[in-house]
């Protein structure tokens, strides 16, 4: 099969018999088994893990609210190695509406922007705080149709790193591209991922109604 030269590491289920793949994205400052210990808390049975490291632990080194131009070309390479590890999985033969996708942070908001440019029918996503990249969106990035695929954004009503302005307009775009999504604001929430959100994922995204 094809070999992946992105440094990522893996879990669960090894990809030959695996029944799905989870790709999760670590945040600024954090570490691809920092996002992956949040595994052990899923409903995943039966899935493989795949969780990419950024190089430095960034995967763009401005925030996500500057002109985008101002942190390629590292957005690109970021999304690309996302893009890398879907098509890994889609050439072990596990298709589109069994990978499924999580955020956090920053990592949130790289994977937010892969799904919105490539959208299609996923199995599902979650974004643990984060919305598209850019200082102000641009439309004709985004493309495809969700084709009703569940997302989940998580985030605080005055989170210090991600404004709400900017979530709410990272949920009427994916609406717009037909995703099912659901929203959840918490008050005076930190930055971080709070018991009750791994909860709603379960439940919203991994419940056996939908894996």
């Amino acid at each position: 099969m094809d070999a992946i030269q992105s440094n990522y590491l893996t879990a669960g289920q090894p990809i030959e018999s695996a029944t799905g793949v989870l790709i999760m994205i670590h945040g600024r400052g954090g570490n691809a088994l920092d996002i992956m210990a949040l595994s052990d808390e899923l409903q995943i049975e039966g899935m493989a893990i795949f969780a990419p490291q950024a190089l430095q632990n960034s995967w763009y080194p401005h925030s996500f609210m500057a002109p985008i131009a101002t942190n390629q070309p590292s957005v690109n390479l970021s999304l690309g190695i996302v893009a890398e590890l879907v098509t890994h999985a889609l050439n072990y033969g596990i298709v589109r509406e069994r990978i499924f996708f999580l955020g956090f942070s920053q990592g949130a908001c790289l994977m937010l922007e892969y799904i919105s440019r490539n959208a299609g029918k996923y199995g599902g996503a979650i974004a643990f705080t984060g919305g598209l990249i850019g200082e102000v969106l641009v439309n004709d990035n985004y493309e495809g149709d969700f084709l009703g695929t569940r997302v989940l954004i998580t985030t605080g009503n005055m989170d210090p790193h991600v404004p709400l302005k900017r979530v709410k307009e990272t949920v009427a775009q994916l609406e717009l591209q037909q995703a099912n999504v659901r929203l959840e604001i918490y008050k005076d929430k930190p930055h971080t991922i709070l018991a009750n959100e791994m909860i709603i994922a379960n439940d919203w995204i991994f419940s056996d109604n939908h894996v």
